[in-house]
């Protein structure tokens, strides 16, 4: 990342936006795209469009989801790996005590 902002200009959901952000302009477009992807899936579940706020929030619903699944995901993992090293610690150190 630069210390400078740079101005992207992104299109999400048929929507113009100009962006000023510290970051690389392909990083911001990669995530416009992403946020897009994930609105215009969305509205393919629906039989009729809906109004782009509710596209949005449920959207962001989905990416957050996503990413709180991802966090667990990576807590419970750290756990195992805790307990794993604390399984060898203890054999290592009833090794060395016999």
């Amino acid at each position: 990342m630069s210390n400078e902002n740079n101005q992207v200009k992104i299109t999400i959901f048929g929507q113009e936006y100009s962006i000023k952000a510290p970051a690389d302009p392909e990083y911001i477009k990669s995530i416009a795209k992403f946020v897009d992807e994930k609105m215009r899936e969305v509205q393919s579940g629906f039989s009729t469009t809906q109004s782009s706020t509710r596209i949005a929030i449920l959207a962001a619903m989905n990416i957050s989801d996503e990413l709180m699944t991802l966090r667990k995901n990576d807590d419970s993992g750290d756990l195992a790996i805790e307990e794993k090293l604390s399984t060898m610690i203890e054999f290592i150190d009833d090794s060395l005590n016999a």
